[in-house]
């Protein structure tokens, strides 16, 4: 019972972290100076053009009214038209959201195969090359931009040596080829049986999947490492050493278990995080996804795309924390 009122009380904080994201992008929207009245009729429409339309969107009105038409409209899941596309901010948003959950999901599974056994390893050979080497690891792929090491790798695997595809999702001849199915190019063209398209949209992946992956692994290495520290000095680890338990069984079935579910927390932190370096990512590598249609939106002033996106992603946000913050009080009983 003490579980489940515990699991409410946090639900219950969602809607209020919600509104607190609906109104700080309401007023991003309304202090930029971009005038979305003449990004949409143009710089030398005529003053009763640029009068109606001021008027049709509600942008004469007070700001507390203005507020509450933009809330009405997104519990109708309205986020306005693109100037840019003409369509539908959500259907755009339904359009390029998969790929940059496609690119995401793929360099968090590199992060947590790679980071985790890095972390757990360091922490067991504690001020050894080893450890040191993983610490100048980690501690680089947090201080380098997401953008510099991008450029870095499209100069040296893609310019230089040749052994990596462009930018892009896919090669321009593949283009079309396979059926929107899910919006993972990959998945969609494994599903339908494409498999030159598959292989050359995987090696389109491969690149930026790995800079964000060691965007994250950098991450979770380090708090991988800082919890195994803690867990190997615990006293219940002397008891199974006394045991004659093997290093191997201590270190991963006592240790590492020890910590799983913190580390679900950082995970999912890791994994929101990626969609922030997914904007720039994106941007080097065109990829076509929600970071790449935000930066274009905002080099066009489309103020509606723009806060659309960045509402997405405060969402995606709040929701994995959410569920982060549910699965470690169901999952540790010191919590509960």
């Amino acid at each position: 019972m003490g579980r489940l009122r515990q699991i409410t009380g946090t639900a219950a904080s969602v809607p209020v972290t919600l509104f607190g994201l609906i109104l700080v992008t309401f007023l991003i929207g309304r202090v930029m100076p971009i005038d979305p009245v003449i990004a949409i009729v143009g710089d030398h429409a005529p003053p009763d053009v640029v009068a109606r339309v001021r008027t049709e969107l509600g942008l004469d009105r007070p700001l507390i009214v203005q507020f509450g038409i933009y809330v009405a409209r997104l519990l109708h899941g309205n986020l306005g038209n693109s100037v840019m596309t003409t369509h539908p901010v959500t259907q755009d948003i339904a359009t390029y959201f998969p790929a940059t959950f496609e690119l995401a999901t793929t360099a968090i599974i590199l992060a947590l195969v790679i980071g985790i056994p890095l972390g757990v390893i360091a922490a067991a050979r504690q001020g050894s090359r080893f450890d040191h080497a993983v610490r100048v690891v980690s501690l680089a792929g947090q201080s380098i931009p997401v953008f510099v090491l991008g450029l870095i790798f499209l100069l040296i695997f893609y310019v230089k040596l040749g052994i990596a595809p462009g930018t892009g999702q896919v090669d321009v001849v593949y283009d079309g080829m396979v059926n929107r199915i899910t919006g993972m190019l990959v998945v969609d063209a494994a599903i339908e049986g494409q498999w030159d398209v598959f292989w050359n949209a995987l090696g389109h992946l491969v690149l930026p999947a790995i800079i964000l992956a060691y965007f994250s692994l950098a991450y979770i290495t380090r708090m991988t490492r800082a919890f195994m520290l803690d867990a190997l000095a615990g006293e219940y680890i002397v008891t199974a050493r006394a045991k004659g338990l093997s290093g191997t069984a201590i270190l991963w079935r006592h240790a590492f278990g020890n910590i799983a579910v913190p580390l679900i927390t950082v995970i999912a932190l890791a994994y929101a995080g990626l969609l922030e370096g997914a904007v720039l990512t994106e941007t080097v590598f065109s990829w076509p996804g929600i970071g790449l249609y935000l930066t274009v939106s905002l080099l066009n002033a489309d103020m509606n795309a723009v806060l659309g996106a960045t509402m997405v992603i405060g969402f995606v946000y709040v929701g994995l924390n959410l569920l982060a913050d549910i699965a470690y009080r169901v999952l540790d009983p010191r919590v509960r």
